[in-house]
């Protein structure tokens, strides 16, 4: 097979290896695939590897390699706040393959990952799709590189230009625990996109606006997330991921009804 080699952006480069990693994503307030269970962990973790690598007020995507072989050990990927218009995310076409394949860096060496900045969205959210720009829109993808379960790379001209999750409401857990094997159930299905609409624009600023009718729709889907029965790992999650909200905007003072 030949071998497809990758810009992250300016000089860096790596070589798909064909081996993805053997990790379950984590989806939260961002997308993590990790072996780190808590934060003392994820804090080793990034001092024993290298590559792409948050700092101080400064928002990245982050790619960690082992020093040794220089093979992907882990991701994690910002969700955008800027969500793209229907019309702009109809004109997403991923291609329909994905190849299946890990990374290996050129070079042990760091670099910075620009964090995507526009978020598509499927309907009924089966697949959450982050772009570098609105201006990859323009031209096809080249290709899908399958990194772990259902994550992929977006490629066009050989550079690394977005995300996909497919079947992303799957992958919701607490933080730091892997997602469980069950499918999701309808109800989650439904609070998922749900949730995905208030923190999205125009919805999220009407929040913060106090509008009676956007407060109403978070205080509905946090009480039918407390009430859910079924799937209640999930639902704890998704009130996890909604809770600064609730905090900000249903239990401020003022804000009760």
């Amino acid at each position: 097979m030949t071998a497809v080699r990758l810009e992250f952006g300016g000089d860096w480069f790596a070589t798909v290896t064909g081996e993805p990693l053997d990790l379950v994503p984590r989806l939260h307030t961002d997308l993590r695939v990790s072996p780190c269970t808590n934060t003392v962990e994820r804090e080793a973790f990034l001092l024993g590897t290298f590559g792409s690598q948050d700092w101080l007020w400064d928002v990245v995507d982050i790619l960690r390699f082992d020093p040794d072989d220089r093979r992907l050990v882990g991701a994690e990927f910002c969700i955008p706040e800027d969500e793209a218009s229907a019309e702009d995310s109809a004109r997403l076409r991923l291609p329909p393959e994905a190849r299946s394949g890990g990374l290996r860096a050129d070079q042990v060496k760091d670099f910075r990952l620009e964090s995507c900045t526009v978020l598509c969205r499927t309907p009924g959210d089966t697949v959450l799709t982050c772009l570098r720009d609105l201006d990859v829109l323009d031209e096809p993808l080249e290709a899908r590189v399958r990194i772990a379960q259902d994550l992929a790379l977006l490629v066009q001209h050989g550079t690394v230009v977005g995300w996909s999750l497919t079947d992303p409401v799957r992958y919701v857990p607490p933080p730091y625990v892997d997602p469980g094997p069950d499918p999701p159930a309808a109800a989650t299905r439904r609070l998922f996109t749900e949730c995905m609409d208030l923190l999205a624009e125009p919805m999220a600023f009407a929040l913060s606006e106090g509008e009676p009718a956007a407060l109403e729709r978070l205080r509905a889907a946090d009480q039918a997330l407390r009430d859910q029965r079924e799937d209640r790992h999930r639902a704890n999650a998704l009130r996890t991921v909604i809770s600064q909200y609730v905090e900000d905007y249903l239990d401020a003072p003022g804000r009760q009804p």
